[in-house]
């Protein structure tokens, strides 16, 4: 296990070269998404603007250039951080520490991650068009449909138009408490596009907040690092890029969900229980994280006096009675019933190979390719079946093995959230926000963290900030898994290609930082 980073009074000149590029960096995703961002559809803004030109031609090459760059700052600043936060040093360097390694406290971490965050609150969506999908589904709901039963084409109109076509029959797979929070926000902002989008930003901002305050006191609950919990999760590119930028429900679930959590451990049981119910209103996905609130209450009971039978039924009942109370307020709140079960079925439309069960249905049709042409989907239906069945029992399992203790309970959340992530017929780059935020609490391993820095950054790659796709084009997944690599190698070893020897040549400066010794002139004759 890794030694907890050290809880340093102040980050030093270099601590903050490294949040100033991330921050620099956010700013030229921001810049650079009015070029090859997701756009409202049929929206004159930028014509009026005069802007119009950024969006084709070299104009998208020039901002596109930008995008990238800003998202190899953001990496760059937080690999850096990184190893700041871990004390990553090459291999074999012996010198003392100086007060440029300090390590930037958790309240200096806070307001840099609303720094990163600032410009990303503008930019145009990218990576995805879900929230003009959450816009139209609000819109429909204000319209007097049900949008767990109607899709967002029975209200047209320009949300409807700018959210991606496939979504645009399908049912609301969300909670009822942000299905009313969609509803007030479309009966806001109408049918404009561009000041809905900022809404639905500010709405999910809270947390936000809510995760700045929750995620440094679990890791503390648990004798974790919280300045490595903020770095795994806040300043983590993939996660602040989608869910701010994109943005995402997960911005807001995360942060009650992690709230949720933190009271529970803390022995407030009715509020933790009732703010968890509010995070599974929010999205169903919450949902996974409440078994394990039965091991943590009674683990409070036992270590006070021994657990009896009565204990265990009425700390069951009361966690189901407060779910169920919870739940039931907003869904009589909003009056729509249970219709949002009808939309978790959608999720199958997604293809990707990042789950089990999707890259075990690809590697058959190769496979077989040789001998019998078989057609991915009745596959797929195949795969997704066994996964479901195995996710099942894996839940179950998780569940009775991680009832030991309250660090134990939360760890059985943490890989609960990952078996759905692993098993479920699609996973999405935000979803890892899930299990990230929960993993918070233990001290991982460097190459966990190694490979969270690789996968982050892959998926950066592979998804598009146009909402195109290259995952299945085999030099851009090559290119992008040579990258991941690259960023995973530099948070374990700093300047893994040596390529800071061409820097001291430039300047004329040996390692340790002494003037290279130059030829004077030739002599004459």
């Amino acid at each position: 296990m890794s030694t907890p980073a050290p809880r340093a009074a102040g980050g030093g000149a270099a601590g903050r070269r490294d949040l100033v590029l991330g921050a620099i960096g956010s700013a030229l995703v921001c810049l650079g998404s009015f070029g090859v961002g997701d756009p409202p559809r049929n929206s004159a803004v930028l014509s009026d603007l005069g802007l119009s030109w950024i969006t084709y031609g070299h104009g998208k090459n020039v901002f596109g250039t930008l995008f990238w760059l800003g998202v190899f700052l953001m990496v760059l600043g937080w690999v850096r951080l990184g190893r700041r936060i871990f004390g990553t040093a090459a291999p074999g360097a012996k010198r003392a520490p100086s007060p440029s390694d300090a390590v930037p406290t958790t309240r200096t971490l806070g307001r840099w991650v609303l720094v990163w965050a600032a410009p990303l609150l503008v930019a145009v969506p990218v990576y995805s068009r879900d929230v003009y999908a959450y816009l139209a589904q609000g819109a429909v709901f204000g319209a007097g449909f049900d949008p767990y039963a109607d899709g967002p084409a029975h209200a047209p109109g320009p949300l409807v138009d700018s959210m991606a076509q496939v979504w645009a029959t399908t049912t609301a797979p969300y909670g009822p408490f942000f299905m009313g929070m969609l509803r007030v926000v479309t009966e806001i902002t109408g049918d404009q596009v561009v000041v809905g989008v900022l809404a639905i930003r500010l709405v999910l901002l809270p947390g936000l907040f809510l995760s700045l305050w929750t995620i440094p006191r679990l890791a503390e609950r648990f004798g974790a690092s919280p300045q490595a919990g903020l770095w795994l999760v806040l300043f983590n590119p993939l996660i602040l890029i989608h869910l701010v930028a994109g943005p995402h429900v997960e911005l807001l679930m995360m942060g009650v969900l992690v709230t949720g959590i933190v009271l529970v451990v803390d022995g407030k049981h009715v509020l933790g229980t009732s703010v968890l119910a509010l995070a599974v209103s929010i999205k169903i996905t919450a949902g996974i994280a409440m078994p394990f609130v039965l091991w943590i209450w009674l683990s409070h009971i036992r270590s006070r006096r021994p657990v009896t039978a009565r204990d265990v039924v009425t700390v069951f009942a009361s966690i189901v009675g407060i779910a169920v109370a919870v739940f039931g307020v907003w869904t009589l709140a909003i009056g729509l019933g249970l219709g949002w079960l009808t939309g978790l079925g959608w999720a199958d439309v997604i293809i990707n190979w990042f789950t089990i069960p999707t890259l075990a249905a690809h590697l058959v049709t190769l496979v077989a390719a040789p001998f019998v042409a078989l057609n991915l989907q009745p596959v797929l239906e195949v795969t997704r079946a066994i996964g479901y069945v195995v996710l099942a029992v894996t839940l179950v399992a998780l569940w009775w093995r991680h009832r030991h203790d309250v660090r134990d309970a939360v760890a059985g959340m943490a890989w609960a959230m990952l078996a759905v992530l692993l098993l479920e017929p699609s996973t999405l780059p935000w979803y890892y926000t899930w299990v990230l935020v929960i993993a918070v609490a233990f001290e991982l391993p460097m190459w966990v963290r190694a490979t969270v820095v690789g996968a982050s950054t892959f998926l950066l790659i592979v998804f598009q900030p146009d909402d195109a796709i290259v995952f299945y084009k085999p030099v851009e997944v090559g290119l992008a898994a040579a990258l991941a690599g690259l960023a995973a190698w530099s948070l374990t070893r700093r300047d893994p290609l040596r390529l800071g020897r061409f820097g001291r040549w430039a300047w004329g400066t040996t390692p340790a930082g002494e003037s290279v010794r130059k030829p004077g002139p030739a002599p004459a004759g």
